[in-house]
């Protein structure tokens, strides 16, 4: 009779575990098996999870940030501000990453999954279809999109890790902090100016839980590394993945949330980006969304009509 070992559970700490993608990512990763270290900053805020630990502190700070990734296998990290200025930005969503990251590669962690953005990208008029290869976005593209990008390329940089920078566009799905849908809805209801939309501009888009699938299965190492970046994260480098869904335009956004709310959308004429977001290398990687439009839609009108 012979018998087989299984391999040990790999232990991911998640930042921003509170947060509407951290939040998911935590419950992907607990549902795969992984042992999670939610950081949060307030106490009682991670999701209540068997197999999740709440880990309370600031990641930026060098102390807490190398005691939490002490013998991790991962780190995913999250947290960008939602607004704020620039330099509110830059002190958190890029330097304090850095902080938490350096730690991590410091103590010996293997994976680094860091949830980008595809506003990375430079999506201006004219500019086709964008994969991981496309030019990124100009500086004067405005601070979010700026900082995010020097950011990954501020990670391309750290050595002794294997990183995956996750690239989204839109994130639709439920929560106080979904920006698609609950604070962009609120400002579209209260301002008629929020109204406003090149009908024809696409509208990259991709559901919370399809994003949250694919961290935790990179994060847990169900993604095994490759040599080939679109065969998988190659290992000991840094790997940018696009997670999109479908195609979509602004009509098929602001005429759901104008819908739901009773308002009408006043529709401009005007240049407009009309490419789309490439997500062929999260395929390859076995990444296969699982929302479609009409059912993020359905769930955000549902959700805006309560």
């Amino acid at each position: 009779m012979t018998s087989t070992t299984r391999p040990p559970l790999p232990v991911v700490v998640v930042t921003g575990a509170n947060g509407l993608v951290g939040s998911h990512v935590v419950a992907a990763l607990a549902a795969r098996g992984a042992t999670v270290r939610a950081v949060v900053r307030r106490p009682g805020t991670a999701p209540a999870i068997p197999g999740v630990e709440e880990r309370v502190g600031e990641f930026s700070d060098p102390a807490f940030a190398g005691h939490v990734v002490a013998g991790a296998d991962t780190l995913v990290t999250t947290v960008h501000p939602l607004s704020g200025d620039g330099q509110t930005q830059l002190e958190v969503g890029y330097a304090g990453t850095l902080v938490i990251v350096e730690a991590a590669a410091e103590a010996g962690v293997q994976r680094l999954v860091h949830l980008s953005t595809a506003a990375v990208y430079d999506r201006r008029p004219g500019v086709g279809d964008v994969d991981e290869h496309a030019a990124l976005a100009p500086d004067d593209a405005g601070d979010y999109a700026v900082i995010k990008r020097d950011l990954d390329q501020a990670l391309a940089e750290v050595s002794g890790l294997t990183r995956v920078l996750l690239r989204p566009p839109a994130i639709l799905g439920p929560g106080e902090s979904s920006v698609w849908n609950t604070l962009r809805p609120a400002d579209i209801a209260r301002d008629e100016a929020e109204r406003h939309a090149v009908p024809e501009k696409s509208f990259a888009w991709v559901h919370v839980d399809d994003l949250a699938a694919l961290a935790a299965d990179v994060a847990a190492g169900l993604v095994a590394t490759a040599n080939d970046p679109d065969d998988g994260p190659v290992e000991g480098a840094c790997t940018p993945v696009n997670v999109a869904g479908g195609p979509a335009t602004l009509r098929d956004y602001y005429g759901a949330v104008t819908e739901a709310l009773g308002v009408e959308p006043v529709w401009e004429e005007g240049p407009a980006w009309t490419g789309q977001i490439l997500s062929d290398r999260a395929r390859r990687w076995g990444w296969e969304p699982k929302v479609d439009l009409d059912q993020a839609l359905g769930e955000l009108k549902d959700g805006l009509r309560r």
